[in-house]
């Protein structure tokens, strides 16, 4: 059994070697975070402080980008070397910790081209994936924001918007998100197979295909407009043709019907064409009549919607009414084992120790009230209010 227990480390250490880590960050080496992320130059935005806030885990493990002023758009990025992930696996993870009880703003984070202008960051600059927790339903509709959002009491949802030709691709599902006032874990995978993923501490919350669970509508009209016509008028001619083969001939059109206003008569049919079961007509070359004849069912493999050519930067551009988030354990890597070992290695060994420094807070919080209560009564007792006629002599003083 020994022997087993070795091979099995060896192929855990192994995974863990094939791994590539295209981002990490810890904010493990105190102010040194400020030679990775530069701000954008916009003084009108707030500003970022490393901070584990009022209660952790663990004071430096814990330690991450805390927003710091109240009603404040901020802006800030780091950059790596660029990479594409076509082809591959990409996972986008990260911690966020709603110590301010968050009633309004977002809660993150966009992964950008390499070519993104660090000093001009703003809400327009181009991105890639956006993961976000969303508290604000018009921030949503302005912005187009991945990650946890949050306002009021009605929305709480967690994002996944995907860029595609210089349109942004929201998820149709509702992710609801965590806003305890703890830290959570927020994990994307999006899979060369147009799968995704999406973990809430390290548990599996929603999950499907691309091609179903986005808004795709602009992204079918730019197929259309794409597609030659010449070539595609000729296949769609060739699959009608075809289809010919199935009609009856003698049947006759009827009395009632108007060519100008009900179109061509198409005829019954003597038999259903063999390509609605799922065969491919001989004549046609592309499948074309999948797009014509039947709902879609893996077209956008031609597409490559979740692969992009030059991923360099990640970043945080948000809104906050009012702040105190934080943002920690940023990772981008093309292994999910390796994201849920660095999961279990840095929010799971401290999201226990976070929760018991919350409790005992609280309790000296209850303890300090209760007693700044009986001091006042106290107080009240020996120091009972004088009334009008305080100071007159008594009638046995007279």
């Amino acid at each position: 059994m020994a022997w087993v227990r070795v091979s099995l480390w060896a192929l855990c250490a192994l995974r863990v070697a094939l791994a590539t880590v295209f981002f990490q960050e810890e904010f493990l080496d105190g102010e040194r975070w400020r030679n990775r992320w530069v701000p954008s130059n916009d003084s009108r935005l707030g500003h970022f402080r490393l901070s584990s806030g009022k209660f952790y885990g663990h004071k430096e493990k814990d330690k991450g980008l805390q927003t710091t002023q109240n009603s404040h758009f901020y802006a800030i990025s780091a950059r790596f070397r660029p990479f594409s992930n076509k082809g591959q696996t990409l996972v986008l993870q990260y911690t966020v910790k709603h110590e301010q009880k968050m009633d309004c703003g977002g809660g993150y984070v966009k992964v950008f081209p390499a070519d993104l202008d660090q000093r001009g960051l703003n809400a327009k600059s181009p991105y890639y994936i956006m993961f976000v927790l969303t508290h604000s339903e018009l921030h949503v509709l302005q912005q187009l924001c991945p990650g946890p959002d949050i306002c009021g009491f009605d929305l709480k949802k967690v994002h996944v918007i995907l860029q595609f030709k210089n349109e942004y691709h929201a998820n149709k599902k509702f992710i609801k998100c965590k806003v305890d006032g703890f830290t959570h874990l927020y994990t994307l995978i999006l899979r060369p197979d147009l799968t995704y993923e999406v973990k809430i501490d390290g548990r599996s919350i929603e999950s499907g295909s691309i091609e179903y669970d986005w808004q795709l509508t602009s992204l079918r009209k730019t197929e259309q407009a794409v597609a030659s016509p010449g070539s595609e008028r000729a296949k769609a001619g060739a699959g009608q043709d075809w289809e010919k083969h199935f009609l009856d001939a003698g049947a006759s059109k009827p009395s009632d019907w108007n060519s100008e206003l009900d179109g061509d008569w198409p005829g019954p049919m003597l038999q259903k064409p063999p390509y609605q079961d799922g065969l491919k007509p001989e004549a046609m070359d592309q499948d074309l009549w999948l797009h014509e004849k039947m709902p879609s069912t893996g077209y956008l493999t031609r597409y490559d919607l979740s692969e992009f050519e030059s991923i360099g930067a990640i970043g945080l551009e948000l809104w906050q009414v009012r702040s105190g988030t934080i943002f920690d354990n940023f990772l981008l890597t093309d292994d999910e084992k390796y994201a849920e070992n660095f999961g279990k290695a840095t929010w799971g060994q401290t999201k226990g120790p976070e929760k018991e420094m919350d409790d005992i807070l609280i309790k000296e919080e209850v303890t300090r009230a209760r007693e700044e209560e009986e001091d006042e009564l106290l107080e009240g007792r020996f120091h009972r209010p004088q009334g009008p006629f305080h100071g007159f002599p008594r009638q046995n003083e007279l």
